[in-house]
């Protein structure tokens, strides 16, 4: 089989995760934690700095594009966290000028001043996670904050920050179509640039799937899905990824570079890596408990897993990030992030294109309508044999 074989690296971004919460949501798979009474801020934000020095030698001389905070909840950090982690990246490592960086926020822990201050210490755009303006949804999804503040928070967002992201949840339990276009009308209200608009799951190992609620059933939830996608098209907004909606050049610079399957370098307990190398692709997995990751970041021994991506892997890797773009990608960016020629595309293509699931002309590929309704099906075609 073909070996990777990289002229350019890809771009590179770096994801830093912090693990706590106030408290954990009953549908969250994610790798959090209840907070503690304190948070132990300067422990955990050293580790970070720890953990990416030993990662320095897989990226050197590359320049980071993109940043983002992710949860848990990082706005339970204050703000001088954040801006000493980014004054010892930036000791570190070339941050773009232009570089996004990104902050995920809930409603239950902040206020004006707290988004200001994180402003100040150099965070460019927001993401608060809303989920609804709902006080009965919210009580039913377990959230800790009430719609007054979720109100509270969207307007803050608003006030401090040019770029901003707001999530909503739909398919909730007892939700109605009434109830869905309550919540989208409140949160267009805002103006905000880009909206994730999520689908109700009920993953394994979650609270709720061990009591689940009753949510709206395929075809109700399909019907809830046309009432978002209309609702936001009507305002400006463009469909650009499954759950993700921008104002013309407002997309999420991190998030795309995933799906575009770019490099990021990530940090902190559970976070995971993918780095290229001349001639291979590595993916990273950190130790997932917080004092655990504390503990062994010193000793270097909280990288659980180092592993190459396998050449015949990577074609369906791809595929598994890039479908999820409703412009599909170029075959030129297929080389130029997997290092492997489009002839080790071809068979999946012409079988993509046969089912009626991706456009395509010798230099661009998308799916269709019909691909992403399908989408598992479109990306399964990608598996090696």
């Amino acid at each position: 089989a073909e070996r990777p074989h990289f002229s350019v690296l890809p771009p590179l971004g770096l994801y830093v995760h912090l693990p706590w919460c106030v408290r954990k949501c009953p549908y969250c798979d994610f790798n959090s934690h209840r907070a503690p009474e304190r948070v132990p801020e300067d422990d955990y934000v050293g580790a970070l700095i720890t953990d990416l020095e030993q990662v320095l030698p897989l990226v050197w001389g590359r320049r980071v594009q993109t940043i983002f905070f992710g949860g848990g909840t990082p706005s339970l950090f204050s703000a001088h966290a954040f801006a000493r982690i980014l004054s010892e990246v930036r000791a570190r490592l070339t941050i773009s000028p232009d570089a996004e960086i990104t902050l995920e926020a809930n409603p239950g822990t902040v206020d004006s001043a707290r988004f200001a201050a994180y402003r100040d210490a150099g965070v460019n755009r927001l993401s608060v996670g809303i989920q609804t303006f709902d006080d009965r949804h919210l009580v039913s999804i377990g959230r800790i904050h009430d719609a007054a503040t979720a109100m509270q928070a969207a307007t803050a967002a608003a006030r401090n920050f040019e770029s901003f992201n707001l999530d909503l949840m739909f398919a909730l339990p007892g939700q109605t179509p009434s109830d869905l276009a309550r919540d989208l009308t409140t949160m267009l209200q805002f103006e905000p640039p880009h909206v994730s608009i999520y689908h109700l799951t009920i993953e394994p190992n979650t609270a709720f799937a061990r009591r689940p609620p009753v949510i709206p059933d395929d075809d109700a939830a399909a019907a809830l899905q046309d009432t978002v996608i209309e609702t936001v098209a009507n305002h400006g907004f463009e469909n650009y990824e499954v759950s993700a909606f921008a104002r013309p050049g407002k997309r999420c610079r991190h998030n795309l570079n995933y799906w575009n399957f770019g490099d990021y370098i990530g940090i902190g307990a559970g976070a995971h890596a993918k780095i290229s190398t001349p001639r291979q692709v590595i993916r990273q997995v950190r130790t997932r408990n917080p004092a655990e990751y504390m503990n062994r970041v010193s000793a270097g021994t909280h990288i659980t897993e180092t592993t190459p991506v396998e050449a015949a892997d990577l074609p369906f890797e791809f595929a598994l990030n890039a479908f999820r773009l409703t412009d599909g990608f170029n075959l030129a960016n297929y080389t130029a992030r997997t290092g492997l020629p489009t002839s080790t595309l071809v068979a999946a293509l012409d079988a993509a294109e046969q089912r009626g699931l991706i456009d395509r002309d010798h230099l661009h590929v998308r799916p269709t309508p019909h691909g992403r309704r399908f989408l598992n099906d479109l990306i399964e075609l990608f598996l090696p044999d």
